[in-house]
């Protein structure tokens, strides 16, 4: 009996694990192996995880051309699929998303895109629920595939997704008037030219008409997220108010940024009244001032931006006509945006977001 305890208590002590060691007694290479590994196996999870996503996207898709086709051929109602729901269901019990509502969404998806492939290379890539989103609020087609792109290039979750359609994202990209295609190369001003949008929507600065720049400058960093958000993909924030000295005597710009895909910083004045040709040659001085001051041998010339209250388009066009350095000028509004989440998540969704989307 005594031996049989002792048997075990061996077995027991055997399957327990080893206390780690301290980290003072691993390798020095130790925590950059740790990181490496981490990486790859947060890479390899997100792949199997979105991998699963399009092949179920897929299969919603061939569920909702077969309904598609049995409406057409044998004249399906709401009744029919109510019963394909249960009987669905009933067969695997353990399989989500295949209610009634859900049904119907398929057979909405595969009405607004005809084609398996197209729906393999672009909705597919995205999560089904984002595709839901997009059907009851988007209509045109090619507004649809705009918002699917920005999405798999931005990682926009499902709640950041719904905020940029309603701020109309997809009409206000690339509307900022500039001369980029006077004094970049073609593809660098193509490149700028879509990083800038008009009108900017401050919507969390509320809805009183601020008439101070500093204090818009100032929501605008203590909201410092949502602002990035309404920036784009891409902007890096530098500093509020940069000292700058020329001559002895002192520059302060409004707002610095680092744009990591043209490679050059920002300069953004902000304005809270209409445009005036002035502050063109207020934000060249800047940037002309930042490329000898701050800008690298590996940075491209220095962009700016002027946001103001509003502008009347040929004089902005007038103002910036043969000047050389590169000028964007938009305007910004406070205009609530409709059904914003009352709690705002980053803009990339998480594993599990996207593996809880996956069973419901």
């Amino acid at each position: 009996m005594t031996q049989k305890r002792l048997s075990k208590g061996c077995a027991r002590e055997e399957a327990r694990f080893t206390a780690a060691p301290s980290r003072a007694e691993l390798p020095g290479d130790y925590a950059a192996t740790l990181r490496e590994l981490k990486q790859r196996i947060t890479g390899e999870r997100l792949r199997v995880v979105m991998a699963a996503n399009a092949g179920m996207v897929l299969l919603y898709w061939d569920i909702g051309q077969t309904i598609l086709q049995r409406q057409a051929t044998e004249g399906w109602g709401a009744r029919v699929i109510d019963r394909l729901s249960a009987d669905l269901r009933q067969t695997f019990p353990d399989m989500q998303g295949l209610s009634p509502r859900n049904l119907k969404y398929m057979r909405a998806f595969a009405a607004a895109w005809p084609e398996r492939a197209i729906v393999q290379q672009l909705a597919a890539q995205i999560p089904w629920f984002h595709n839901c989103l997009l059907l009851d609020r988007i209509q045109e087609p090619t507004d649809r595939e705009w918002y699917i792109h920005q999405t798999i290039r931005n990682g926009w979750s499902r709640n950041i997704l719904a905020m940029q359609i309603e701020g109309a994202a997809h009409e206000r990209q690339g509307k900022a008037i500039s001369n980029f295609p006077a004094v970049l190369p073609p593809a660098d001003s193509d490149m700028a030219a879509q990083v800038f949008k008009d009108p900017y929507l401050f919507d969390f600065i509320g809805t009183a008409d601020p008439r101070r720049e500093r204090e818009v400058e100032q929501t605008l960093v203590n909201h410092i997220h949502r602002f990035l958000l309404e920036m784009g993909a891409g902007f890096a924030f530098m500093g509020q108010q940069v000292h700058l000295e020329v001559e002895s005597q002192d520059f302060y710009l409004d707002l610095l940024f680092y744009h990591v895909k043209l490679r050059c910083y920002i300069v953004v004045e902000l304005k809270a009244v209409p445009f005036d040709p002035s502050f063109v040659g207020q934000l060249n001085l800047y940037l002309s001032a930042v490329d000898d001051l701050m800008r690298q041998p590996d940075d491209k010339p220095t962009i700016g931006l002027l946001l103001c209250r509003s502008k009347k388009k040929l004089i902005v066009e007038y103002a910036l006509r043969d000047l050389k350095k590169p000028i964007g000028v938009a305007s910004w509004e406070t205009k609530l945006v409709k059904s914003l989440p009352k709690e705002l998540k980053g803009s990339l969704p998480s594993i599990e977001e996207i593996e809880k989307e996956l069973t419901e």
